[in-house]
C-alpha cells in the first residue's frame, strides 16, 4: 500500500532558496517543539521543520518508488542556491522502515532548513518562510520531566532470555550464524516529553554519534549506514559491543572487546554483508584488515570503516542513494546472516513491532548527496500520548552468546536514551 505525497503534481512549484549565513548557529537550539528534523554530529548537519510535501510508502518497491518521487518533485523546483555544498537547496529527511515492504517508510521535505559543514552555514526556505523569524526562533529548554515512569515492553527481561537462548539453539543447530534480537521499553513522564530537550542532551553526551529527528523517532546513532557525496562513498560498520568501566577495569573491558573472538566473528559478519552488497556497485572498494574501536560515553564497539567509489557506467553506476541504501539494507548488524533466515527467526521470537527502529534515517539533497545512518539508540513518542514513548534497544545473538550478558547489553543501550529523559 503506497500513501502518495500530498502535494498536487499540477500545484505550482515553490521557489527553494538557500543563503549564506554569516554565523554558525547551534543548530539544536533552533528547532520546534514540534515536527523537528534532525541529523546532527559535532555541531555540523541538517535541522529542520515545518512541511512543504510529504510521502508515506510501503509494500514492494517502496524505496523506489520514493527515489523516482523525490527526483520529479526537484526537477520541478525553482532553485536559487548560493552555497552549493552537500545539504544545501533542496532536502528531503527520510525515516525508513526495518521492513520498506511491510513498514511504512516517511519522507518530510521541510519548509526550513538551516545546516553547517565545517566554517560554511546556511539557510534554506521554501515557498514564503521569512528568514528573519527563523534567526529569532533559538530558546531555552523545558525543564526535564520531573518523574519517570518504565515499564516493560512487548517481552519481560526473562522471556527476552529466553528468546536469546531459543535463537543460540537455533545457532547452534546450523539454522544461520547470526540473528540480530530487539526489545522495547516503555516510558511514561508526568509532563508532555519534549524532543528538544531529548536531542540537545544526546548531542551534549553523544557528540561522535548522529543525532537525528524524523516523525517521532528521534535518537543518537553511532552507525553510519551510508553516505554519499558525489561518487564518493563511505560507510560505518559496527557490530560487537562492551560496557564502560572506571579506571584500569575500563582499559580491561577495552582490550578484551578488541580480543573476543565472539564478538570479532559478529563484527565480520556485519561487514562483510555491507561489503557483498555495495561491492558489484563499485569500481573500489577499502575495507581494513580489522576493526578498531569506538568508544562512547556508556560502551564501546567494535567498528570498520568503509570506503568506495561508485561506477560511473551501466545502471549501477546510475545508481541514487537510496536506491544504495535499498541494496546494502538490512545488514548483518540489524538483522543477522543469512538475512532471510535471520529476519523469519526475528518475527518468530522477537514478538516487536519495530516500526522504522533499526531502518536507515537521514537525509537526501537534489544532487543525490546524503546520509543515512541506522535508527539506533532512539526512542518513538507517542502519537496518541505526549507523555510516553518506547525505547529500543538490539544485540547481535551468535554461538556463544549468553542470554544474561546480551540482556545487560540492552540496559547499556537503554541508557543511552534514559539519561538524556533524566538529566
Amino acid at each position: 500500500m503506497t500513501a502518495a505525497a500530498l502535494t498536487s503534481p499540477d500545484a505550482a512549484a515553490p521557489a527553494v532558496t538557500t543563503v549564506r549565513l554569516a554565523d554558525s548557529p547551534d543548530l539544536l537550539r533552533l528547532l520546534p517543539r514540534d515536527g523537528a528534523l534532525s541529523w546532527v554530529r559535532r555541531g555540523e548537519g541538517l535541522v529542520g521543520w515545518g512541511q512543504a510535501d510529504r510521502l508515506e510508502v510501503s509494500g514492494p518497491g517502496a524505496l523506489a518508488e520514493a527515489a523516482a518521487w523525490w527526483a520529479e518533485r526537484s526537477a520541478g523546483l525553482v532553485v536559487d542556491d548560493g552555497v552549493g555544498v552537500p545539504g544545501s537547496g533542496p532536502v528531503v529527511f527520510a525515516s525508513i522502515a526495518f521492513d520498506p515492504v511491510a513498514g511504512t517508510s516517511v519522507f518530510v521535505v521541510p519548509e526550513v532548513v538551516v545546516g553547517r559543514r565545517g566554517s560554511v552555514a546556511w539557510l534554506t526556505t521554501t515557498g514564503d518562510a521569512d528568514p528573519r523569524e527563523v534567526l529569532a526562533s533559538a530558546g531555552s529548554l523545558p525543564p526535564a520531566p520531573s518523574r519517570l515512569r518504565y515499564a516493560d515492553g512487548v517481552l519481560d527481561p526473562a522471556s527476552w532470555c529466553s528468546a536469546v537462548a531459543a535463537a543460540v539453539a537455533r545457532i547452534d543447530d546450523g539454522d544461520l550464524a547470526k540473528v540480530v534480537l530487539a526489545r522495547d521499553l516503555l516510558v511514561t513522564a508526568d509532563a508532555p516529553l519534549d524532543p528538544r530537550r531529548l536531542l540537545d542532551r544526546l548531542a551534549a553526551r553523544f557528540p561522535d554519534c548522529w543525532t537525528f529527528a524524523v516523525e517521532g523517532l528521534l535518537g543518537a546513532t553511532p552507525e553510519l549506514l551510508l553516505r554519499r557525496t558525489g561518487r564518493r562513498l563511505s560507510a560505518r560498520v559496527l557490530a560487537g559491543t562492551a560496557p564502560r568501566g572506571a579506571g584500569a577495569e575500563d582499559e580491561r573491558l577495552a582490550a578484551g572487546l578488541l580480543d573476543s573472538a565472539k564478538d570479532r566473528a559478529e563484527h565480520a559478519l556485519a561487514v562483510d554483508s555491507l561489503v557483498r552488497a555495495l561491492d558489484p556497485y563499485c569500481t573500489a572498494l577499502s575495507v581494513p584488515e580489522g576493526p578498531s574501536l569506538l568508544t562512547l560515553a556508556n560502551v564501546r564497539h567494535l567498528a570498520t570503516d568503509v570506503t568506495g567509489t561508485q561506477r560511473r557506467t551501466g545502471r549501477r553506476g546510475s545508481a541514487g542513494l537510496l536506491e544504495l541504501v535499498d541494496a546494502v539494507h538490512p545488514t548483518a548488524a540489524v538483522c543477522g546472516t543469512p538475512p532471510d533466515r535471520a529476519a523469519a527467526l526475528i518475527a518468530e521470537l522477537e514478538g516487536l513491532e519495530r516500526g522504522r527502529y533499526a531502518g536507515p534515517v537521514g537525509w537526501l539533497d537534489a544532487r543525490g548527496d546524503g546520509e543515512f545512518g541506522l535508527a539506533l539508540r532512539c526512542a518513538q513518542l507517542s502519537d496518541d500520548d505526549p507523555c510516553s514513548a518506547r525505547l529500543f534497544a538490539g544485540c547481535g545473538i551468535v554461538a556463544g552468546s549468553d542470554p544474561a550478558a546480551e540482556l545487560a547489553e540492552t540496559q547499556s543501550k537503554f541508557a543511552a536514551v534514559q539519561a538524556a529523559l533524566e538529566g
